[in-house]
């Protein structure tokens, strides 16, 4: 059996500590870069934040929809990201938030996380609102090849409480939360289970509010809201202070914003200030 991700996840943040880059080539970012809004200006803005995450955070997160907008040429373009991101080492976590059932959620499976797929990746985002069940060909095929899966929990849009809020104690987000643990427990936790949770960074009362247990099974919790949209590092040791061990701390527009001159040196301070 290979290593799993959890434990890959681990070793990653250890070595290299718990920033994730996220790769979100905006059109505004692009351009603030001067390269052209193509699956060209694509690559070279891909290459250039690869660069600047390599040695300097424990993963990378491409958004996927900003590689799909271009068509076939931009998920070459993502392809390619992911390719040169597996040889020079840095775990990769896609963005694609998918979810379906059955032959389709094996066929997003396949796509993300199969051996051999262009697009395979160390991790993907799910969606869970047909059923944490429903994700079971992401999960197993997750656990076979050493790979990750990071489920919608609970997030910080708005429009997500009326969902993910609904039930009270016994809340949408609860359940998805007691589910991810459960498979953990069952397949494996130590030191991180190898399916995640996305929890947005600014829920800290919600959290409390829905009881939530995060600790349960150790998941991995992807928290994005850090930087750009408010969230400070103070504010994550605070909140999630119980799991900070479990934490990947996404950031990409404060990195973005940099440049690509100041990239590198952008990573780097958020890297410290998470340390």
């Amino acid at each position: 059996m290979p290593e799993s991700f959890g434990s890959r996840l681990a070793g990653a943040i250890a070595a290299h500590g718990r920033l994730c880059v996220g790769i979100d080539p905006h059109p505004a970012l692009v351009a603030g870069w001067g390269l052209p809004d193509d699956a060209e200006g694509l690559r070279r803005f891909s290459s250039v934040a690869l660069q600047a995450a390599v040695g300097n955070a424990a993963a990378i997160k491409p958004q996927v929809a900003l590689y799909e907008r271009h068509g076939s040429a931009g998920l070459a373009a993502l392809e390619e990201l992911l390719a040169d991101a597996r040889e020079a080492g840095i775990l990769t976590l896609s963005d694609a938030k998918r979810g379906d059932i059955g032959s389709t959620m094996a066929g997003y499976a396949e796509a993300w996380l199969g051996e051999g797929s262009p697009l395979s990746s160390d991790a993907v985002t799910v969606s869970p609102y047909l059923g944490v069940g429903a994700l079971a060909p992401a999960l197993e095929l997750a656990a076979k090849n050493g790979c990750g899966v990071f489920v919608l929990g609970i997030t910080s849009n708005p429009e997500g409480q009326r969902v993910q809020h609904a039930g009270g104690a016994d809340s949408a987000a609860k359940r998805v939360v007691e589910d991810v643990a459960a498979w953990n427990l069952e397949h494996g936790s130590t030191p991180l289970g190898s399916v995640g949770l996305v929890v947005g960074a600014t829920v800290g009362e919600d959290i409390a509010a829905l009881g939530l247990d995060l600790a349960a099974g150790a998941p991995p919790l992807l928290t994005p809201g850090y930087g750009a949209q408010g969230a400070t590092s103070a504010d994550l040791r605070r909140d999630f202070a119980p799991v900070w061990d479990q934490l990947l701390v996404p950031a990409s527009r404060s990195l973005l914003e940099a440049g690509p001159e100041g990239m590198r040196d952008a990573v780097l301070r958020a890297s410290e200030d998470l340390a």
